[in-house]
């Protein structure tokens, strides 16, 4: 076999090996194997290579990837890398299951000069783990009445350092077959199930329903049973809307509440209350948020509000059972305030264990962003039980915290005084830490 030399590092979140390979000249139309094992929990993986010619003429090595049981994607030399996700792949490559065992990029020698030439494969993978992601939950496009297209919602939440998207566009799933494959943000499939008595998205599934049309509530329940059947997540869209409330029963099937739709309004205000009476009457509904961008616009903008997630994995999957869950906080902006309670090992949207309050010991909020002169609100099933002001700016992290003994729950609303409205607005929230 040639010569080749290997180099392998692993962080917390990531494994990296740099493989050099010597082709000589009789190995030319040979297909070479650059094996590496793929380990447990394997997220991503991101293969580049280059290749050096030790003689004038140019050497043409193609590219491809074989897992255990199939070959995953070949591009041939028209790429010099190439990403294989859980959800979506480079053109060429098939995205899916990245399953630990022997793995091997593929090499075709179709050009070799007379004096040989090297490879250096840099295979990198990114581990699944536990951690925050942010995005949108609610965004239109040119698939509906929005002015963006799927590239250029892509491109601004890229930009935003966001992690997802929902394409949420009334009525229509078109979107979802027509995401740019090349984006790094997850793009959650979705339709906003638009009537003219309220608006609900459907979030996860490409192909929710079949037809969107209805004329009563019987009919509304029946699109509900439909997306659920197909695997949705539904939300109900800016319920307390003045100018599209939910007015169906509010007696049907869904998951969660946009409790802040665009820029902090009224809207939000009542929805806000809204919620918190149905926590105290003693439902765990969890809150989201969603900008509901259309078009460029100096205050309705993406990803605001934004909505932090706490995923296992960076895919559409692990972000909608995160949100199910309640590990969902909300800000303003992406780089707005970050919130996060935790109880010992309880974080927001978990429940304490009846046994295990004592010993957890009080609620801690765990803060980025905080500035001075920002009320913190910590709230449970009577309604306020704390309020504080935040002494100093702190853009890293603050840890305050409540003795929560005796709540069914808590959560934390950050308020701030935000000259351009000139008034105290909510800049970030959270949702609940439960107690059994």
């Amino acid at each position: 076999m040639a010569e080749h030399h290997t180099e392998a590092t692993a962080g917390e979140h990531t494994v990296r090996r740099v493989i050099q390979r010597r082709i000589a000249p009789g190995e030319q139309g040979a297909y070479i194997e650059i094996p590496f094992e793929m380990p447990e929990r394997a997220e991503e993986l991101t293969v580049a290579y280059s290749v050096e010619s030790f003689g004038e003429a140019k050497a043409v090595i193609d590219l491809g990837v074989r897992d255990a049981a199939r070959v995953r994607g070949w591009s041939g030399g028209a790429r010099t890398g190439f990403r294989i996700g859980l959800e979506r792949a480079t053109p060429g490559y098939m995205p899916g299951k990245l399953a630990p065992g022997a793995w091997a990029v593929l090499h075709n020698a179709y050009r070799v000069p007379e004096e040989g030439c090297e490879v250096m494969v840099t295979v990198t993978v990114s581990l699944s783990a536990p951690r925050w992601l942010k995005g949108d939950l609610h965004a239109h496009s040119v698939h509906s009445d929005g002015k963006y297209t799927l590239e250029d919602n892509a491109a601004i939440m890229e930009r935003l350092g966001c992690d997802f998207i929902a394409m949420t566009d009334h009525n229509t799933c078109s979107q979802n077959e027509a995401y740019p494959r090349g984006a790094s943000v997850v793009m959650i499939p979705g339709m906003e199930f638009t009537t003219n008595y309220g608006h609900s998205n459907f979030l996860g599934v490409a192909d929710p329903l079949d037809d969107f049309r209805v004329s009563d509530q019987a009919d509304v329940n029946e699109r509900l049973r439909t997306a659920r059947e197909r695997g949705a997540r539904i939300v109900l869209n800016h319920p307390h809307c003045e100018y599209c409330p939910w007015e169906w029963d509010f007696d049907v099937d869904y998951d969660w509440v946009e409790v802040w739709n665009g820029p902090w309004a009224e809207r939000n205000e009542r929805a806000l209350q809204w919620w918190q009476r149905q926590l105290a009457s003693g439902r765990r509904l969890v809150a989201v948020g969603g900008s509901d961008v259309h078009r460029p616009d100096p205050h309705v903008r993406h990803a605001m509000p934004c909505t932090w997630v706490y995923a296992e994995t960076r895919t559409a999957q692990g972000i909608l059972d995160a949100a199910g869950c309640g590990h969902v906080c909300l800000s303003f902006a992406p780089d707005g305030p970050f919130l996060e309670l935790r109880c010992g090992p309880y974080r927001t949207g978990d429940a304490v264990p009846a046994g295990e309050r004592e010993q957890a010991g009080c609620v801690a909020l765990h803060a980025r962003g905080l500035q001075a002169g920002d009320l913190v609100r910590w709230i449970g099933e009577q309604g306020l039980v704390k309020e504080e002001t935040y002494a100093a700016d702190d853009g890293d992290a603050a840890a305050l915290t409540l003795d929560a003994a005796g709540l069914k729950f808590c959560r934390v609303e950050v308020r701030r005084y935000f000259a351009e409205a000139g008034r105290l607005l909510v800049a970030a929230l959270t949702n609940p830490i439960y107690f059994d």
